[in-house]
């Protein structure tokens, strides 16, 4: 039974590691997503026609401003944000295109004032705009002033949308499937889809886009701002604010943006704005994602190694759930000395199925055993083994942290590059998951039962089955979740040969 199950296991893992990366290449358009209480005001509706797809101009000079933890690039006559940098991450480039570009190309701003304060001018017969950014030297917070200035004797219309970036769509499966709009208005969080046009009918709070690792959350200072998603094309897609106004002569508006561009930290997040913290999401099992995140920054702050943190991690698990460990072991030797008597119940009532399995509760009822009680603590794995993936594929403190032969935590261990790739390997060779492969065929082997017939051939082919099929799921996650899955079954190996040896 317990083998079925875990084959059940095995077979829902692939399954579900797979689809979405399936489904993302055979239909790249997915459903949006609403959390909170549903209003009837948020719609899907087509963009306005001042949305419409605006070419940038191609003559772009590039200012760059230098703080002590990132690099901002300025892109010029529109004044706009590039990319940033981040020298704490690997020097990661997180990109924006256009960030922050008042969508006109007649609108070509000529730079006054660069360093921590650069401040854009653009200037015509009518109006005059000033974009002035303040970046901060020791966080991710900005502060944008977008002030319009009318300059004429009549009402001035301003409907310019503000391109908070344009998002490349085309990054890989992996990066592109963690990219995502949040929009939170009123009581609704959305988390929408880059591939899909979206206009939101509803003042919004602010407005966030995020992919693995990285973020920006844009929050005006002004209520009556809507959000938008912009499609261009099957390659890129550009995320918005917009808010048509009216100035009168002489008058001026002065719009205010609170933004963030950074790492996705909650705890960074909450500490500048809790709502904000709201955009990082780990899925079904978030609550506990967040909990062992908790627990293994705890611990790697005593350590100092994220790998050590993430070994001492997997022992705590098993020393908590070691109760329910030890309940399976004993329940597995139990069938282990029944396995003789029910073969020959199989033997005596073998054209006879119903009696066969009435006979066998009996023995069951009898003897005081419950095939069903060693599956709880591999129950109990499955949502543990989910919210550490999602945390440890998403957690930014991982990325390039290094263990041993392993470079970076979050991506496969990748022990040897080959110059031409192997089938279904590909070029990279990832040792762990091997060794984890073989950990399994031992445990496999230790907690086999005595068998004969049909059942010792299925139990020959579960034993090389799942090893082979848990190395083909694990070979390319994230190498700090194999190292975790690989001290588990260690140390059930361990104490199952404890076991085995000593009978």
């Amino acid at each position: 039974m317990e083998k079925r199950l875990l084959l059940a296991i095995v077979i829902s893992l692939f399954v579900v590691l797979t689809w979405s990366g399936l489904m993302s290449k055979l239909y790249p358009v997915a459903k949006q997503e609403v959390t909170a209480k549903k209003s009837s005001l948020i719609t899907e509706q087509p963009l306005p026609s001042s949305l419409a797809i605006t070419e940038i101009a191609t003559d772009t000079s590039w200012e760059r401003i230098n703080l002590n933890n990132r690099e901002i690039v300025f892109g010029l006559p529109y004044a706009t944000v590039k990319e940033v940098r981040f020298k704490s991450f690997q020097n990661h480039s997180f990109s924006l295109q256009q960030g922050f570009w008042l969508k006109d190309k007649n609108l070509v701003f000529k730079l006054k004032a660069l360093g921590t304060e650069p401040t854009f001018v653009y200037e015509d017969q009518e109006k005059r705009i000033t974009k002035h950014f303040i970046f901060h030297n020791s966080n991710y917070d900005i502060v944008l002033d977008i002030i319009i200035q009318n300059l004429s004797t009549k009402d001035l219309t301003i409907n310019y949308p503000l391109i908070l970036g344009k998002i490349d769509l085309l990054q890989g499966q992996l990066a592109s499937s963690f990219q995502q709009v949040v929009i939170s208005q009123r009581e609704n969080l959305l988390h929408l889809n880059l591939r899909k046009n979206f206009s939101s009918t509803e003042d919004l709070k602010f407005i966030a886009v995020k992919d693995r690792y990285f973020c920006f959350i844009v929050q005006p200072a002004l209520p009556g701002f809507k959000g938008f998603i912009n499609k261009l094309n099957n390659k890129e897609t550009e995320v918005g604010l917009n808010y048509p106004t009216n100035i009168p002569p002489g008058q001026q508006i002065k719009l205010s943006f609170h933004i963030y561009l950074g790492p996705q930290q909650l705890q960074v997040l909450n500490q500048i704005n809790k709502e904000w913290g709201s955009i990082i999401s780990y899925g079904t099992f978030d609550a506990i994602s967040k909990l062992l995140l908790k627990v293994l920054e705890f611990v790697y702050n005593l350590v100092h190694n994220w790998g050590v943190a993430i070994i001492i991690l997997s022992l705590l698990i098993y020393f908590i759930l070691y109760p329910l460990t030890l309940k399976q072991l004993r329940s597995m030797k139990k069938m282990q000395e029944l396995q003789p008597r029910i073969e020959a119940l199989r033997q005596l009532y073998k054209d006879n199925p119903q009696r066969l399995n009435k006979e066998i509760l009996e023995l069951y009822k009898k003897e005081k055993a419950n095939p069903f009680s060693g599956c709880l603590p591999l129950i109990l794995q499955i949502p543990i083994f989910f919210a550490l993936y999602q945390a440890l594929i998403r957690s930014i403190e991982l990325k390039g942290a290094k263990f041993l032969w392993i470079k970076d935590l979050s991506e496969p261990d990748r022990l040897i590059m080959l110059a031409k790739p192997l089938p279904v390997l590909g070029n990279e060779i990832n040792i762990l998951p091997v060794l984890m492969a073989i950990l399994m065929f031992l445990q496999q082997k230790f907690s086999s039962v005595s068998a004969a017939g049909q059942s010792q051939e299925q139990q020959r082919l579960m034993m090389v089955l799942f090893p082979f099929l848990f190395g083909f799921i694990f070979y390319r996650m994230p190498s700090g979740l194999v190292l975790y899955w690989f001290i588990n079954t260690l140390l059930m190996v361990i104490y199952q040969s404890r076991i085995k040896f000593q009978h």
